[in-house]
Protein backbone atom coordinates (compact mmCIF):
# COMPACT_ATOMS: atom_id res chain seq x y z
CA UNK A 1 0.00 0.00 0.00
CA UNK A 2 1.40 3.33 -0.66
CA UNK A 3 0.77 5.30 1.95
CA UNK A 4 3.66 7.90 4.51
CA UNK A 5 3.54 6.33 7.72
CA UNK A 6 5.44 9.11 9.33
CA UNK A 7 3.45 11.69 8.55
CA UNK A 8 0.21 12.78 10.43
CA UNK A 9 -2.81 13.73 7.66
CA UNK A 10 -4.53 16.83 8.58
CA UNK A 11 -7.14 19.30 6.91
CA UNK A 12 -6.31 22.30 5.19
CA UNK A 13 -7.18 26.07 5.04
CA UNK A 14 -6.65 28.10 1.53
CA UNK A 15 -3.83 29.72 3.20
CA UNK A 16 -2.02 26.61 4.78
CA UNK A 17 -2.48 25.09 1.27
CA UNK A 18 -0.66 27.78 -0.72
CA UNK A 19 2.03 27.87 1.76
CA UNK A 20 2.44 24.04 1.18
CA UNK A 21 2.49 24.32 -2.50
CA UNK A 22 4.66 27.13 -2.53
CA UNK A 23 7.97 29.15 -0.79
CA UNK A 24 7.07 32.49 0.19
CA UNK A 25 8.97 33.87 -2.86
CA UNK A 26 7.53 31.97 -5.41
CA UNK A 27 5.04 33.64 -7.79
CA UNK A 28 2.21 31.49 -8.18
CA UNK A 29 -1.19 32.42 -10.47
CA UNK A 30 -4.90 32.87 -8.76
CA UNK A 31 -7.90 32.42 -11.47
CA UNK A 32 -10.98 33.40 -10.60
CA UNK A 33 -13.81 32.71 -13.17
CA UNK A 34 -17.36 33.74 -13.15
CA UNK A 35 -19.80 31.34 -14.98
CA UNK A 36 -23.05 33.39 -14.66
CA UNK A 37 -21.22 36.71 -16.07
CA UNK A 38 -18.04 34.95 -18.50
CA UNK A 39 -15.94 37.40 -16.64
CA UNK A 40 -11.94 35.92 -15.75
CA UNK A 41 -9.24 37.80 -13.61
CA UNK A 42 -5.87 36.16 -13.25
CA UNK A 43 -3.36 37.56 -11.08
CA UNK A 44 0.40 36.29 -10.30
CA UNK A 45 1.10 37.50 -7.00
CA UNK A 46 3.99 36.14 -4.55
CA UNK A 47 2.65 32.91 -3.00
CA UNK A 48 2.88 35.00 0.62
CA UNK A 49 0.84 36.95 -0.95
CA UNK A 50 -2.00 35.01 -1.56
CA UNK A 51 -1.70 33.24 1.52
CA UNK A 52 -2.30 37.01 3.25
CA UNK A 53 -5.71 37.60 4.84
CA UNK A 54 -6.15 40.69 2.60
CA UNK A 55 -6.30 38.56 -0.31
CA UNK A 56 -7.92 35.78 1.21
CA UNK A 57 -10.73 37.95 1.78
CA UNK A 58 -10.88 39.55 -2.22
CA UNK A 59 -11.57 35.94 -2.70
CA UNK A 60 -13.70 35.08 -0.58
CA UNK A 61 -16.24 37.83 -2.14
CA UNK A 62 -15.71 36.85 -5.48
CA UNK A 63 -16.63 33.28 -4.10
CA UNK A 64 -19.77 34.78 -2.71
CA UNK A 65 -20.15 36.54 -6.13
CA UNK A 66 -20.46 33.25 -7.83
CA UNK A 67 -16.61 32.81 -8.96
CA UNK A 68 -14.87 29.70 -8.82
CA UNK A 69 -11.00 30.19 -7.40
CA UNK A 70 -8.56 27.85 -8.53
CA UNK A 71 -4.62 27.91 -8.83
CA UNK A 72 -1.86 27.13 -11.33
CA UNK A 73 0.29 24.25 -9.41
CA UNK A 74 3.20 25.36 -10.56
CA UNK A 75 5.48 28.39 -10.00
CA UNK A 76 5.63 31.58 -12.43
CA UNK A 77 8.94 32.88 -13.64
CA UNK A 78 9.85 36.19 -11.95
CA UNK A 79 8.56 38.74 -14.73
CA UNK A 80 6.14 36.89 -16.13
CA UNK A 81 2.43 38.26 -16.99
CA UNK A 82 1.03 35.45 -18.14
CA UNK A 83 0.73 31.37 -17.46
CA UNK A 84 1.86 30.04 -20.36
CA UNK A 85 4.81 27.16 -20.75
CA UNK A 86 7.30 29.75 -21.02
CA UNK A 87 6.47 31.46 -17.80
CA UNK A 88 6.41 28.10 -16.21
CA UNK A 89 9.66 28.15 -13.57
CA UNK A 90 10.19 24.73 -12.75
CA UNK A 91 7.74 21.76 -11.90
CA UNK A 92 6.83 20.84 -8.49
CA UNK A 93 3.70 19.50 -9.21
CA UNK A 94 1.62 16.76 -11.06
CA UNK A 95 -1.54 15.61 -10.44
CA UNK A 96 -5.06 14.17 -11.68
CA UNK A 97 -8.41 15.99 -11.57
CA UNK A 98 -10.97 12.60 -10.89
CA UNK A 99 -14.26 13.65 -12.49
CA UNK A 100 -15.32 10.10 -13.46
CA UNK A 101 -15.56 7.21 -10.77
CA UNK A 102 -13.42 9.27 -8.56
CA UNK A 103 -14.13 7.32 -5.02
CA UNK A 104 -13.17 4.03 -6.78
CA UNK A 105 -10.27 5.88 -9.06
CA UNK A 106 -8.77 7.35 -5.46
CA UNK A 107 -9.30 4.18 -3.26
CA UNK A 108 -6.51 2.55 -6.17
CA UNK A 109 -4.13 4.94 -6.44
CA UNK A 110 -3.79 4.82 -2.48
CA UNK A 111 -3.62 1.51 -2.66
CA UNK A 112 -1.85 0.23 -5.94
CA UNK A 113 2.51 0.39 -5.41
CA UNK A 114 3.00 1.92 -8.91
CA UNK A 115 2.53 5.21 -7.57
CA UNK A 116 3.17 7.23 -4.17
CA UNK A 117 1.22 7.93 -1.04
CA UNK A 118 -0.52 11.41 -2.59
CA UNK A 119 0.69 14.77 -0.76
CA UNK A 120 -2.90 16.58 -1.35
CA UNK A 121 -6.17 15.19 -2.11
CA UNK A 122 -8.84 17.50 -2.96
CA UNK A 123 -12.90 16.65 -2.65
CA UNK A 124 -14.06 19.36 -5.03
CA UNK A 125 -18.04 17.78 -5.57
CA UNK A 126 -19.52 14.47 -4.13
CA UNK A 127 -17.77 11.47 -5.62
CA UNK A 128 -15.17 14.06 -7.29
CA UNK A 129 -10.92 14.44 -5.92
CA UNK A 130 -7.84 16.08 -7.19
CA UNK A 131 -4.83 14.65 -6.26
CA UNK A 132 -2.00 16.43 -6.08
CA UNK A 133 1.88 15.16 -5.66
CA UNK A 134 5.04 17.19 -4.74
CA UNK A 135 7.90 16.57 -7.31
CA UNK A 136 11.37 17.81 -7.62
CA UNK A 137 13.79 16.76 -10.83
CA UNK A 138 11.58 16.71 -13.94
CA UNK A 139 11.34 18.63 -16.88
CA UNK A 140 7.70 20.06 -18.43
CA UNK A 141 8.25 17.10 -21.04
CA UNK A 142 8.54 14.56 -18.44
CA UNK A 143 5.85 15.90 -16.40
CA UNK A 144 3.40 16.06 -18.99
CA UNK A 145 3.80 12.91 -20.26
CA UNK A 146 3.50 11.13 -16.64
CA UNK A 147 0.49 13.35 -16.15
CA UNK A 148 -1.17 12.15 -19.51
CA UNK A 149 -0.06 8.65 -18.38
CA UNK A 150 -1.75 8.64 -14.72
CA UNK A 151 -4.84 10.54 -16.71
CA UNK A 152 -5.19 7.46 -18.79
CA UNK A 153 -4.60 4.48 -15.91
CA UNK A 154 -7.27 6.15 -13.71
CA UNK A 155 -9.54 8.10 -15.79
CA UNK A 156 -8.69 11.25 -14.90
CA UNK A 157 -9.44 14.64 -17.18
CA UNK A 158 -7.18 14.55 -20.10
CA UNK A 159 -7.80 17.98 -20.04
CA UNK A 160 -5.59 18.24 -17.09
CA UNK A 161 -2.23 17.34 -18.23
CA UNK A 162 0.10 20.41 -19.23
CA UNK A 163 2.06 22.24 -16.70
CA UNK A 164 -0.04 25.09 -16.70
CA UNK A 165 -3.22 23.33 -15.27
CA UNK A 166 -4.83 25.21 -12.58
CA UNK A 167 -6.94 23.22 -9.77
CA UNK A 168 -9.47 24.14 -7.83
CA UNK A 169 -8.18 26.32 -3.99
CA UNK A 170 -9.88 24.67 -0.86
CA UNK A 171 -11.85 26.50 1.00
CA UNK A 172 -14.05 28.05 -1.93
CA UNK A 173 -17.68 27.15 -2.76
CA UNK A 174 -17.87 24.94 -6.02
CA UNK A 175 -19.74 27.25 -7.92
CA UNK A 176 -20.32 24.59 -10.82
CA UNK A 177 -22.87 23.04 -8.50
CA UNK A 178 -26.44 23.88 -7.59
CA UNK A 179 -25.85 23.07 -4.48
CA UNK A 180 -22.76 24.69 -2.30
CA UNK A 181 -19.99 22.73 -2.03
CA UNK A 182 -16.92 23.43 0.08
CA UNK A 183 -13.71 22.17 -1.40
CA UNK A 184 -12.14 20.42 0.72
CA UNK A 185 -8.46 19.26 0.80
CA UNK A 186 -5.98 16.84 3.05
CA UNK A 187 -2.40 16.81 3.08
CA UNK A 188 -1.55 13.44 3.29
CA UNK A 189 2.04 12.86 3.01
CA UNK A 190 5.23 15.64 2.91
CA UNK A 191 7.63 13.62 0.65
CA UNK A 192 8.80 15.07 -1.96
CA UNK A 193 8.74 12.51 -5.57
CA UNK A 194 10.75 12.01 -8.46
CA UNK A 195 10.27 10.24 -11.31
CA UNK A 196 11.64 6.83 -10.40
CA UNK A 197 8.84 6.62 -7.70
CA UNK A 198 5.99 6.89 -10.77
CA UNK A 199 6.41 2.82 -12.16
CA UNK A 200 2.60 2.97 -13.97
CA UNK A 201 1.61 2.08 -17.27
CA UNK A 202 1.53 4.24 -20.04
CA UNK A 203 1.34 4.84 -24.05
CA UNK A 204 4.25 2.47 -23.89
CA UNK A 205 5.44 -1.21 -24.01
CA UNK A 206 4.30 -1.77 -20.40
CA UNK A 207 0.27 -0.84 -21.18
CA UNK A 208 -1.98 -3.07 -22.40
CA UNK A 209 -3.51 -2.45 -25.95
CA UNK A 210 -7.01 -2.36 -24.18
CA UNK A 211 -6.63 -0.49 -20.69
CA UNK A 212 -8.45 -1.46 -18.03
CA UNK A 213 -11.67 0.22 -16.01
CA UNK A 214 -9.20 3.54 -15.34
CA UNK A 215 -8.06 3.94 -18.37
CA UNK A 216 -11.20 3.56 -20.39
CA UNK A 217 -12.13 7.63 -21.02
CA UNK A 218 -14.18 9.06 -23.43
CA UNK A 219 -13.21 12.40 -24.47
CA UNK A 220 -11.50 14.58 -26.75
CA UNK A 221 -7.53 14.02 -26.59
CA UNK A 222 -5.62 17.70 -26.29
CA UNK A 223 -5.01 19.33 -29.43
CA UNK A 224 -1.11 19.72 -27.77
CA UNK A 225 -0.96 15.71 -27.01
CA UNK A 226 2.27 13.93 -27.93
CA UNK A 227 3.04 11.92 -30.61
CA UNK A 228 3.63 7.84 -30.66
CA UNK A 229 7.91 8.71 -30.91
CA UNK A 230 7.64 11.41 -28.51
CA UNK A 231 5.54 8.84 -25.93
CA UNK A 232 7.89 6.04 -26.49
CA UNK A 233 10.91 8.49 -25.84
CA UNK A 234 9.57 9.63 -22.60
CA UNK A 235 8.89 5.83 -21.05
CA UNK A 236 12.53 4.93 -22.53
CA UNK A 237 14.09 7.94 -20.47
CA UNK A 238 11.47 7.02 -17.29
CA UNK A 239 12.38 3.18 -17.51
CA UNK A 240 16.36 4.01 -17.66
CA UNK A 241 16.32 6.50 -14.36
CA UNK A 242 14.49 4.28 -12.72
CA UNK A 243 17.28 1.30 -13.32
CA UNK A 244 15.58 -0.75 -16.17
CA UNK A 245 18.04 -2.89 -18.60
CA UNK A 246 18.52 -0.82 -21.73
CA UNK A 247 18.48 -4.15 -23.51
CA UNK A 248 14.87 -4.87 -22.18
CA UNK A 249 13.68 -2.05 -22.16
CA UNK A 250 14.37 -2.06 -26.06
CA UNK A 251 12.80 -5.26 -26.25
CA UNK A 252 9.46 -3.93 -24.64
CA UNK A 253 9.55 -1.04 -27.55
CA UNK A 254 10.12 -3.26 -30.46
CA UNK A 255 7.61 -5.57 -28.98
CA UNK A 256 4.83 -2.83 -28.81
CA UNK A 257 5.60 -1.24 -31.67
CA UNK A 258 5.57 -4.41 -34.19
CA UNK A 259 2.26 -3.48 -35.59
CA UNK A 260 3.82 0.23 -36.11
CA UNK A 261 6.96 -0.02 -37.39
CA UNK A 262 8.66 -1.47 -40.48
CA UNK A 263 11.78 -2.30 -38.32
CA UNK A 264 10.58 -1.87 -34.73
CA UNK A 265 13.63 -3.40 -33.29
CA UNK A 266 15.91 -0.48 -34.99
CA UNK A 267 13.14 1.88 -33.89
CA UNK A 268 13.58 1.18 -30.43
CA UNK A 269 17.07 0.70 -30.37
CA UNK A 270 17.38 4.44 -31.78
CA UNK A 271 14.75 5.33 -29.14
CA UNK A 272 16.94 4.24 -25.96
CA UNK A 273 19.98 5.29 -27.34
CA UNK A 274 18.54 8.67 -27.59
CA UNK A 275 17.02 8.28 -24.50
CA UNK A 276 20.33 7.30 -22.80
CA UNK A 277 21.97 10.00 -24.20
CA UNK A 278 19.63 12.55 -22.82
CA UNK A 279 20.04 11.24 -19.61
CA UNK A 280 24.39 11.21 -19.31
CA UNK A 281 24.18 15.00 -20.56
CA UNK A 282 22.20 15.83 -17.85
CA UNK A 283 24.02 13.42 -15.33
CA UNK A 284 27.43 15.02 -16.53
CA UNK A 285 26.11 19.03 -16.26
CA UNK A 286 24.46 18.24 -12.47
CA UNK A 287 28.34 16.52 -11.30
CA UNK A 288 29.78 19.42 -13.57
CA UNK A 289 27.48 22.17 -11.71
CA UNK A 290 28.27 19.83 -8.11
CA UNK A 291 32.23 20.20 -8.67
CA UNK A 292 32.42 24.02 -9.99
CA UNK A 293 34.35 26.10 -7.67
CA UNK A 294 32.94 28.50 -5.51
CA UNK A 295 33.56 31.81 -6.64
CA UNK A 296 34.89 33.68 -3.83
CA UNK A 297 35.61 37.79 -3.79
CA UNK A 298 38.58 38.88 -2.26
CA UNK A 299 38.46 38.67 1.44
CA UNK A 300 35.62 36.16 1.74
Amino acid sequence: MSTDTAFTPRSLTASEYVRELFEPADNAAILVRNRSTGRTVQRIAKAATIASPDFQTWLANQNVRGSDVFIGMNPIKNGAHTRTKQDIKDIRHVYLDLDRKGDEALEAIRNLPTVPAPNFVLNTSPGKHQVVWKVSGFSQHEAESLLHCLANQFGGDLAATDSTRVLRLPGFANRKLPEEFIVQARQESDVVYTLRDFTIPEDSPETPRHLGDYQERPGTVPSDHKSQSEHDWAYAKRALARGDDPEEVIRRIADYRADDKHDSLYYARLTVHKAQAELNARDVKTEAARSAPTDLSPGQ
